[in-house]
């Protein structure tokens, strides 16, 4: 059995990550092999695998404090308590750091220009994934130890969002043009704004043959894997309509780089694993 990882392994290795995350955050090239190198000098004999599987480990604690990840490293569970204590004690103690988090959700938003956007679809995180979370045991309960959760000041980012949605009704344009159904395309209706959030869904589109689909649509400009937040009347509309619903998440959403987006057809209680993490409360 290969032996613990050390405090001080544990906090070099935290150290590593946290100064590739300020990297990507300022847009410099990271070259994540010589970080790697540089970082298996402090360590016990420590193999590539190891260290690769250790800052996936810290990209899995990050999601759950509500931060974002570097690219690259997607998140893997069952890590150390230790680690936790480490990177959560290390993030929140790093001003700068943070002050760069909540500059990057702040930043303005561009739709990506894009040659062929249909090109952006892939296929969806897979949860039977060993680097994930095995299908079938819950995922850890978000225990945020951090004063703001960045990824959910994200999801309130408006400009966002619709700026999400408008790739998305662009997206939605295109496959509909592709499939020789330009009319059905003209007819593509943003709900969002002609009727109101409580629709349960952002836009009203269409299969080939006239039939609906309810698109909602949640975007990020991190990984795939990032979290994403769900309201009640999402779910309840999910649940009503399955073979119309769609979650279309959009992922890598920056101008500088190809978007990301998948889609789960069906009720979010049946292609997710939702975590409640707030209540109503009223006295008595």
């Amino acid at each position: 059995m290969p032996e613990a990882w050390s405090v001080a392994e544990v906090e070099a290795t935290v150290a590593d990550y946290l100064a590739m995350l300020r990297k990507e955050i300022a847009g410099i090239p990271c070259n994540k092999s010589e970080h790697r190198r540089a970082l298996a000098a402090l360590l016990r004999s420590r193999s590539n695998s190891a260290i690769e599987r250790k800052h996936m480990n810290i990209s899995a604690v990050l999601l759950e404090l509500g931060v974002r990840t570097i690219e690259g490293y997607q998140p893997l569970g069952n890590y150390q308590e230790l680690l936790r204590e480490v990177v959560a004690e290390r993030v929140a103690g790093d001003r700068a750091l943070l002050a760069d988090l909540a500059a990057e959700i702040e930043a303005p938003v561009a739709i990506p220009a894009i040659e062929d956007i249909l090109s952006a679809l892939e296929d969806p995180p897979e949860p039977s994934d060993p680097r994930a979370y095995p299908k079938g045991r819950p995922m850890p309960e978000r225990r945020a130890s951090l004063p703001v959760d960045y990824l959910a000041l994200e999801a309130r980012n408006q400009a966002l969002g619709d700026a999400g949605e408008e790739f998305v009704m662009r997206f939605e344009a295109a496959r509909l043009a592709r499939a020789g159904k330009a009319a059905l395309a003209d007819r593509i209706e943003r709900v969002s704004r002609t009727q109101g959030a409580w629709v349960g869904f952002d836009i009203r589109s269409y299969e080939p043959d006239g039939s609906d689909r309810f698109l909602e649509v949640k975007t990020t400009r991190y990984i795939k894997e990032t979290p994403f937040f769900v309201t009640r009347n999402e779910v309840a509309v999910s649940l009503k309509e399955p073979e119309r619903y769609h979650l279309c998440r959009v992922f890598r959403f920056r101008s500088d780089r190809m978007p990301g987006l998948f889609s789960l057809q069906g009720s979010l209680e049946t292609t997710c694993r939702l975590d409640p993490v707030s209540f109503v409360a009223r006295v008595g």
